[in-house]
């Protein structure tokens, strides 16, 4: 099965394609996965450059659009006009190629990236903590549930660092990653956890969670992809507006 997933709720922008080794109803194993990432920089490139990334990824891959199984996309939560571009242009290739979407959880990403750096086995629990600005932390905490991929034990919140403090007094963790340890510092206090706060291989982290969620069943028809806010934001600036809008048009538009 062949997968091309994309995510920009940070400002990397994170590609991937993915080959998960698997027939029709065979079950997954990580060692016979293949992923081709390619970690980009994102933020307001994200949508003018994320098409023609993804085209030159599959050319790489040596595949074309019409060889997919599914479009995967990270769902957030992350920052608001990253989630519409990587939805908007999973939903326009979907769309076009007549296939599912499979959203991930962006901050499972995260937790993925620190494993696999830190060579944690399937079983261990991440703490992650993204720098959410205003002052906030998108946080959540994940199990590797091993070719099932990330389970949330605790859903993705906007918090603050007295709020998870207070929860980690109950529960100390053990790792914890994400940008939020270098953007609040000594304000976050980790105890004695293991702490992850650069991503080194985001785009590889994604392709394995799109494979772990589409063998789990998590893809869905295009027209029910959506992202996760957890800020509420009643309307989008002009720029968002068209950012999102050239997203879809140039997905819609690709070749099949």
């Amino acid at each position: 099965m062949k997968l091309l997933a994309i995510d920009s709720a940070t400002e990397r922008l994170a590609l991937a394609a993915i080959d998960d080794g698997r027939a029709p109803g065979a079950a997954l194993a990580r060692a016979a996965c293949r992923i081709e990432p390619l970690d980009l920089d994102g933020g307001a490139a994200a949508s003018a450059q994320a098409l023609p990334m993804l085209i030159a990824l599959l050319q790489r891959a040596g595949w074309a659009f019409a060889d997919l199984d599914a479009i995967a996309f990270g769902r957030g939560p992350g920052g608001f006009t990253g989630l519409r571009t990587a939805c908007a242009v999973a939903q326009g290739l979907a769309f076009g190629q007549d296939v599912p979407v499979v959203p991930v959880d962006s901050l499972a990403i995260v937790a993925e990236d620190a494993a696999r750096r830190l060579g944690l086995a399937a079983g261990a629990v991440v703490w992650v903590t993204m720098d959410a600005r205003m002052d906030e932390i998108y946080a959540g905490c994940y199990r590797d549930d091993g070719a099932a991929g990330w389970r949330a034990v605790v859903e993705p919140a906007l918090t603050a660092p007295d709020a998870l403090h207070a929860q980690w007094r109950a529960a100390p963790p053990a790792v914890v990653a994400g940008s939020a340890l270098s953007a609040f510092g000594e304000r976050l206090d980790t105890g004695a956890a293991q702490r992850v706060s650069i991503e080194q291989g985001r785009a590889a982290a994604l392709g394995w969670l799109a494979a772990a969620g589409f063998a789990r069943g998590d893809a869905v028809p295009a027209d029910q992809a959506l992202p996760i806010y957890l800020r509420d934001k009643v309307a989008q600036t002009t720029a968002e507006r068209a950012a999102a809008k050239a997203a879809r048009e140039s997905a819609a538009g690709a070749p099949r």
